[in-house]
């Protein structure tokens, strides 16, 4: 199970015992708010996408948007989601519980810049009842993130 893959990385920093299961879902946004108790914005949603032969994964706060200029300035090409049913074997989680920890060789995480304006913030933990809150140097040290990246929109103008 994905949680377990997680689980198994995120005790490697002593951080197993802060994640949260839920008895409802929290695979949206909207879903982990509600779940979490806290404003969707702090959600650290997980976006997996395809660059050529490439998976990476781009951790946006809940209320971001891919930009797709920005992501082409970024990263050289459209922004291109992986399709479904490719998502669980290229990352290893299944869609719902996408998170940066505990994932295949070869994935490679990114932070959006979104995040920076909170203290913490929820991401998933590999399925789709599951999170943990997380400073941002926490999430910075124990997703194994390969850069900063500014490629969202929607964010900059909300009151959070």
């Amino acid at each position: 199970m994905s949680i377990q893959r997680a689980t198994e990385h995120l005790k490697k920093y002593g951080m197993e015992g802060r994640i949260l299961e839920f008895s409802e879902s929290s695979a949206t946004v909207e879903m982990a708010a509600e779940a979490v108790g806290c404003e969707a914005a702090r959600i650290a949603k997980t976006v997996s996408f395809v660059a050529g032969e490439d998976t990476i994964l781009i951790v946006t706060a809940g209320d971001a948007k891919v930009d797709n200029a920005g992501y082409k300035r970024r990263f050289g090409t459209k922004a291109k989601m992986l399709p479904r049913e490719e998502v669980a074997p290229r990352i290893g989680h299944d869609v719902g519980g996408v998170c940066p920890f505990g994932v295949n060789s070869g994935v490679v995480v990114y932070l959006d810049r979104s995040l920076q304006r909170f203290e913490t913030v929820f991401p998933a933990c590999g399925s789709s009842n599951s999170a943990i809150e997380l400073t941002i140097p926490e999430l910075e040290h124990c997703s194994g993130f390969a850069d900063w990246v500014d490629v969202c929109k929607g964010w900059q103008d909300t009151d959070v």
